[in-house]
């Protein structure tokens, strides 16, 4: 059971929920309630890490916020989780599957010696039905059998559809890269995973230049073809435990887990002009239309900074690129 507290430890716990939840504008719910009864309990470090990152910022949690962070803390199926569980099936099916074989095994020779027992001694009721009985119990292990390998193979099917059910949730639909919710997974491990002394990540946000102005020209489907062949360069660019994903609407990122920032900005030209260089036709006519842009930011990791602090550098950096004329690559300051 996730929760095993004592009435006395949990009523303490609501009184310490109720003032958090006057606070916000989502309502009084399960959900709500969900999301700060484990905040004042201490016992969900993620969302504990969420909470107090948009309480700093003075953020008042609405519903929309409020279900993104009970789906993304508390309802979501870990699959290292899920891994692990049916990896415990499958080894105690094996072992039951072996024990099976095994008792099977033991049948057999049995069966086998009793035959040669009783053909010795001719027919008698008690050596005939203990005779039956043996193939019986035979035939019941072979069941067995078959059952358990029936359950082991529904066990493997099930981990897969979790797996591929996950790997579809962190998905964007429109364009295949990462979405942002898989992104903020990604960077969260990633600097949960930075050794002290060692350099951290580098990060890449960009959006395309007066998107809103191909929309209004072009329509929204050649819009989304825009933003698709954006995509397209973008994960054909990066490789390894490099991560493209797309952040929101025509904004894009790309975390680089072992690439300094020299080599980010390196990136992010490549980027730029390949893009610059691109020519995107029209779904309808087939006409090549005026160029598409996209500026881009670029920033290093500071040594005890927060996500949300890494982010902002970069997309300081991107506005800086945007200000300054577009379709250029700004880096943040080190320091």
């Amino acid at each position: 059971m996730k929760y095993s507290d004592s009435q006395e430890k949990s009523g303490e716990f609501l009184r310490r929920t109720i003032p958090l939840m006057r606070k916000q504008t989502a309502a009084f719910h399960p959900i709500s309630y969900a999301v700060w009864y484990e905040y004042v309990a201490g016992i969900n470090p993620l969302l504990t890490a969420s909470l107090d990152e948009m309480m700093k910022t003075g953020l008042v949690l609405d519903e929309e916020v409020t279900h993104s962070l009970y789906q993304k803390h508390i309802a979501e199926i870990d699959e290292e989780v899920a891994k692990r569980v049916s990896s415990g099936f499958q080894r105690v099916l094996a072992d039951m599957s072996h024990s099976a074989a095994q008792a099977g095994d033991q049948a057999h020779k049995f069966g086998a010696a009793l035959e040669q027992w009783s053909g010795g001694l001719g027919e008698d009721a008690g050596v005939g039905k203990l005779r039956e009985d043996t193939q019986q119990m035979q035939g019941a292990i072979a069941s067995l059998n078959g059952r358990l390998n029936q359950s082991q193979q529904e066990i493997e099917r099930l981990r897969q559809e979790v797996s591929r059910a996950r790997q579809d949730a962190l998905a964007d639909g429109l364009t295949g890269l990462t979405n942002r919710k898989g992104f903020d997974l990604a960077m969260a491990s990633c600097l949960s995973s930075i050794e002290t002394g060692v350099r951290g990540p580098s990060l890449l946000m960009t959006d395309i230049d007066f998107f809103k102005k191909v929309n209004d020209s072009y329509g929204h489907l050649f819009g989304d073809k825009v933003i698709r062949v954006v995509a397209q360069t973008l994960k054909d660019n990066v490789k390894g435990k490099d991560l493209a994903a797309r952040y929101g609407g025509e904004e894009f990122v790309i975390l680089l887990p072992d690439t300094p920032v020299e080599g980010a900005r390196i990136l992010a030209e490549k980027l730029r002009a390949t893009v610059e260089n691109g020519r995107i036709r029209r779904l309808d006519s087939n006409e090549t239309i005026a160029k598409v842009t996209i500026s881009l930011g670029v920033a290093a990791y500071r040594p005890g900074e927060s996500a949300a602090e890494f982010i902002e550098r970069a997309d300081q950096a991107l506005y800086a690129s945007k200000t300054q004329g577009r379709n250029r690559v700004t880096v943040a300051q080190a320091n």
